[in-house]
């Protein structure tokens, strides 16, 4: 029976964030209209000082999405048609989406069944099958910290040493998270991430950024994302793109910063009640050992697809909303299904038929979390 007494619970409420810093987010979005440099203004410059503080980065620089990050990054290496690209093959399209723009062969990794990070075992194999083949050249790895956890850093970075691959750290759905007591961002030779709205830390629009610990490649990352130019706007030195952040979002986000230490242990919170209350009805997600996450999604898994299918529905009609990151994984998309090399992916393939993410934010409250459990504990049966 479908609960009409009570609205839905909210999957994500950006209103109730708003609410908490709408005075200095006032101050602040008047502060751009005052002045008027809505690209690149002093907002940007303050927030990439501000951002590289909290996660331990020498520089950070401040560009249009996370999917323009992680193009700026390949772009600065000069990956490009012939050059291997090792990524996992579950996660969201912009990370295999990339390469492919710039020409290069997306090579897919399975990842771990536990805690959907990239495989390491199964990515030297990958690596060992580019390089016996001869038709590409291993360049590039690409790890991505799913659903607010860090990936194995010190283990992909002991392979891409030895391999003498570029990393980058798709960091787009974990800023915020910590690997052995240190903030990710610095893990890598660069690092990518997205301020996306959902994110756990998110702009009012599309927003990204890139961190290094390189003068140089900092150097050659604002130059790409303002057209390749030099040091002068008419002067230019290289192919670039149009990639620069807008200062109303970097105001936003200097908004939200003032809270997102709090919101962090607030999902914190809601991932250990549902860790509690839901740990003997399905599969909670496994924790990447010494390590916290920022909890952009919180994913069970169902028996099969048929018992999702039917749980999803159960919920819905008790007003908790559900959603499947991702219902496929990405070599078995039609966009990529060509360039894949054929191998079996069925660890990513068996996710995709399981997984359900549950609400996950800092506004949830005991009610709400009271509520989704007891429709989930129902639902399984």
């Amino acid at each position: 029976m479908t609960d009409t007494t009570r609205p839905p619970v909210p999957f994500l409420d950006l209103k109730a964030q708003q609410a908490r810093i709408a005075v200095d987010l006032r101050r602040r979005l008047d502060a751009v209209l005052a002045h008027c440099q809505f690209i690149l203004g002093p907002e940007v410059a303050e927030l990439e000082a501000e951002l590289a503080r909290f996660c331990g980065a020498k520089h950070c620089v401040g560009v249009s999405s996370g999917t323009d990050a992680i193009q700026i990054a390949l772009m600065a290496e000069g990956i490009g048609p012939g050059d291997a690209v090792f990524l996992p093959a579950f996660t969201y399209t912009a990370t295999a989406e990339v390469p492919l723009v710039l020409g290069a062969t997306p090579v897919f990794v399975d990842v771990d069944p536990r805690t959907f990070q990239i495989d390491t075992a199964h990515l030297e194999t990958r690596i060992a099958a580019v390089r016996a083949a001869g038709k590409l050249r291993a360049r590039a790895l690409i790890g991505v910290d799913l659903f607010g956890q860090p990936a194995d850093w010190p283990a992909l970075s002991a392979i891409a040493q030895r391999h003498d691959l570029f990393t980058l750290d798709d960091l787009a759905q974990s800023f915020g998270a910590t690997l052995h007591g240190q903030p990710l961002g610095s893990q890598a030779d660069a690092t990518a991430t997205s301020f996306f709205p959902s994110k756990p830390l998110g702009a009012y629009g599309d927003g990204g950024a890139l961190f290094t610990q390189s003068e140089d490649r900092a150097a050659l990352y604002r130059s790409l994302r303002t057209h390749g130019e030099g040091t002068t706007r008419y002067e230019v030195l290289r192919t670039g793109m149009n990639g620069r952040l807008d200062s109303i979002q970097a105001a936003v986000l200097l908004s939200k910063l003032t809270v997102f230490p709090e919101e962090l242990a607030a999902r914190e919170r809601v991932a250990r009640y549902y860790d509690q209350r839901l740990g003997n009805a399905l599969q909670t997600p496994a924790r990447v050992p010494d390590s916290t996450s920022a909890w952009a999604i919180y994913a069970v898994l169902l028996r099969d697809g048929a018992a999702r299918a039917s749980v999803q529905a159960a919920l819905r009609a008790q007003g908790v909303p559900t959603a499947i990151y991702y219902p496929r994984p990405l070599h078995k998309q039609p966009a990529y299904r060509d360039q894949h090399d054929g191998t079996t992916l069925p660890v990513s393939e068996d996710l995709a038929e399981r997984i359900m993410a549950l609400p996950i934010h800092p506004d949830l409250t005991e009610a709400d979390l009271a509520r989704i459990c007891d429709a989930v504990v129902a639902a399984v049966g």
